[in-house]
């Protein structure tokens, strides 16, 4: 079963693998509820949990879901409701389709949505790489702007990233907010309407992004121009290396933490050849990475599904 938005590159890559292997796959987004999708799901009389999900053109018995690839779904919408019965329909949707969801028997989650949430907190994913041994940047976290200036004064060279990726336009166009640097007199009185994340920035030669897929670990170096490559791929140049043992034990211990099978790490490389950590996505793009190296990402992640829980 994959769980995504119908737009979903990575998804589309190991749905394409499993279907070579003539793994039969059930793919549908939230949004497709209720108007193309229903779902059944009885639980008691000793049978634990038990019923159908419908698509528009599949349906799956619940009980013999080996696998869930939880990716990136659309909200659940309901166009023809207004106000607090759209709030209502939209939580009973959340709690009873997303907690049947949740709750599927032997099922490998890849990964399962409540540990995708707590490990999207940047606070608990910086505090968790500190506790393992990884090196971090200093880094604050605040809405206080006399705060804000004094850390950039202290650490001369400090960045500003979003806590959470959110949607955002400006005059109607979908703009992406980067990490970059900031300085002490751009802070000004609307750091104190919400919280901000500051970070040192970190000397580097390169940045290093390492995929997980259950036991597969891929390494990849980039190597931009820029302090957030994500900015252009275009200049971007890919080197795979080997994952070395000490940070591959680490990325391990971080992921048992989280109760994750798989992620996306970055690292950036400081001029002491010392990894630093930078964060952890849960449910990382990888699929953009899979030509220009040539790794087998797409198969990794779909041996993992066709395997299910061992």
């Amino acid at each position: 079963m994959v769980v995504t938005q119908a737009d979903d590159m990575t998804a589309d890559l190991v749905i394409a693998e499993l279907h070579y292997r003539n793994v039969p796959v059930v793919r549908f987004d939230a949004a497709d509820f209720p108007r193309d999708l229903t779902m059944s799901a009885e639980i008691g009389d000793g049978c634990g949990l038990s019923g159908q999900l419908t698509t528009a053109t599949r349906e799956a018995d619940l009980s013999a879901v080996r696998s869930l690839y939880y990716r990136r779904p659309s909200g659940f919408a309901f166009p023809g409701l207004d106000g607090q019965d759209s709030r209502f329909a939209t939580l009973q949707a959340r709690y009873g389709l997303g907690g049947v969801l949740a709750s599927l028997p032997d099922c490998l989650y890849v990964n399962h949505p409540h540990a995708i949430a707590d490990a999207e907190f940047k606070p608990a994913q910086l505090s968790t790489a500190i506790a393992l041994g990884f090196d971090v940047p200093p880094t604050l976290i605040t809405n206080d702007p006399d705060k804000a200036r004094r850390f950039i004064n202290d650490h001369r060279r400090v960045v500003y990233k979003p806590l959470r990726s959110a949607e955002y336009e400006i005059d109607g166009t979908a703009v992406t907010v980067w990490t970059q640097e900031v300085s002490a007199d751009e802070i000004d009185n609307r750091v104190a309407g919400t919280m901000h994340l500051f970070q040192r920035v970190v000397p580097k030669k390169w940045d290093l992004r390492i995929t997980v897929a259950g036991g597969a670990m891929f390494a990849v170096r980039i190597h931009s121009p820029l302090l957030d490559w994500r900015h252009d791929y275009e200049q971007i140049e890919y080197r795979v290396m080997q994952v070395p043992d000490k940070i591959a034990d680490k990325i391990h211990l971080y992921l048992n933490h989280f109760r994750l099978v798989s992620g996306c790490f970055d690292f950036a490389i400081d001029t002491d050849d010392r990894p630093v950590f930078l964060e952890c996505n849960p449910n990382g793009q990888w699929a953009w990475m899979q030509a220009p190296t040539e790794l087998p990402m797409a198969t990794a992640f779909a041996d993992l599904l066709e395997k299910g829980r061992s």
